[in-house]
């Protein structure tokens, strides 16, 4: 009896696993980015900005696994230092554009009328513009750094989360435990923020992770065209861009920089798709 209860369990035990597996590959790359980010001075080799003129293109050896940029710093030492600022890039990116169209997107589906009229009108005047235009026009008025990309990022990327969120709403107010909540005479903040929001934030929740994704290689776009982190900083961006010079003749400098974008934009990938399997959400 025993036995079939432990031949059960695991059965159930590798079934869990397999629903999960995207999950848990999501997690660990970006567990191994994160790990990287917070143990770089202990880590990383040697000083990712410091240069040394006798050390200049050296190729990928046992001393330095990634090879050496054109001021001859240590191309595996600013990949583990520059985890920290394209994480940064990824989550605070994504960050204030899910607050502002969590937000808006709530008040918007939850008291519709006039409200929410011109809130879509306001979503069809930014959708008009594309995308990458507008965050460059943006930038290019603040001027360039972190900071700029960040406003540009909040000002345009909030509308995909709020159109979400006013979607949910739309429809779960009209359910009946909302009835019930009004006519307890609970304050409309109490039954969006608590009662309904709870319930209809899972979708932006998964779409956050492929926003990450998005938002990273636009981060590293932004970089790589001068405007976003600016030398010396080790930023992947910046990296590919320095190395663009001696793609023929030095292609290290931009191959391994281009790959932590590649592999760390897979693993938020397959963390969101793993969650939605989770949360029961389809994108």
């Amino acid at each position: 009896m025993s036995t079939g209860h432990a031949f059960s369990a695991k059965i159930g035990w590798s079934r869990w696993l397999g629903q999960r597996l995207t999950l848990v590959a999501g997690m660990a790359i970006l567990g191994l980015f994160i790990f990287m980010a917070i143990a770089a001075p202990m880590i990383a080799p040697y000083d990712p900005i410091a240069q040394n003129g006798d050390l200049r293109l050296v190729p990928p050896s046992f001393l330095h696994p990634f090879g050496t940029d054109n001021f001859g710093r240590d191309i595996l030492s600013r990949i583990i230092w520059g985890a920290r600022i394209d994480l940064q890039i990824a989550f605070i990116g994504v960050a204030f554009p899910f607050l502002i169209g969590t937000v808006l997107g709530t008040i918007s589906g939850y008291f519709g009328g006039i409200i929410d009229t011109v809130f879509m009108r306001l979503i069809d005047i930014i959708l008009a513009f594309p995308f990458l235009v507008l965050m460059l026009s943006i930038i290019a008025i603040l001027g360039p750094g972190l900071g700029s990309f960040y406003i540009a990022m909040a000002l345009v990327g909030w509308v995909s989360y709020a159109r979400l969120i006013r979607t949910q709403m739309l429809v779960l107010k009209n359910s009946d435990y909302a009835v019930a909540a009004v006519s307890l005479g609970f304050s409309n903040a109490r039954i969006m923020f608590r009662h309904l929001l709870p319930n209809a934030i899972a979708g932006s929740v998964v779409f956050s992770m492929s926003d990450a994704v998005l938002v990273l290689l636009n981060g590293a776009a932004i970089s790589y065209l001068g405007l976003g982190v600016q030398p010396p900083l080790a930023e992947w961006g910046v990296m590919v861009a320095e190395g663009q010079s001696f793609i023929s003749t030095a292609w290290w400098i931009t191959l391994f920089p281009g790959l932590s974008i590649v592999v760390l934009a897979f693993g938020f990938s397959l963390f969101g798709d793993g969650l939605g399997e989770v949360l029961g959400v389809r994108e």
